[in-house]
């Protein structure tokens, strides 16, 4: 039963753990946008939700991580490219270069900000609408 309800829910929940690690490239973005030689990344949403959703489903048992002192944290290794769900963290082409060279366009980066946010809360309201539905069921509502 639990199975079916998190079937119900995973692509929402998928969609609105990659829209918050958007939001959080973007917030990068505009918060480096006076650092010489930043370079503006962005993840191509639509490629980034259909490896996640194909990656969805139980996660593997975790292997264990080998460390060197006992105080080190246990994190895998990632490169700068990867984000942690396993999406392609991809550079901005920027339609005007800098001569600092930093590649932040900040019209772009505030209207993706925007965009993304406003769609972040159309998943919240559809998710909690899937949730209204199940609690109607549920209690038989008519």
């Amino acid at each position: 039963m639990i199975g079916k309800l998190d079937d119900y829910l995973r692509f929402h929940e998928t969609a609105l753990s990659l829209r918050s690690t958007r939001q959080q490239v973007l917030a990068s973005n505009i918060a480096n946008a006076d650092t010489p030689n930043f370079k503006a990344r962005d993840i191509d949403f639509a490629s980034a939700l259909q490896g996640a959703l194909k990656r969805a489903g139980p996660p593997p048992a975790p292997a264990p991580l080998n460390a060197t002192a006992p105080r080190h944290f246990p994190n895998p290794a990632q490169g700068a490219d990867v984000l942690p769900d396993g999406s392609a963290l991809l550079y901005r082409t920027p339609a005007q270069g800098a001569v600092d060279g930093n590649t932040v366009d900040m019209d772009v980066e505030r209207n993706q900000f925007a965009d993304n946010g406003i769609r972040y809360e159309a998943g919240i309201t559809l998710i909690n609408a899937q949730i209204k539905e199940m609690m109607a069921a549920i209690q038989g509502a008519q």
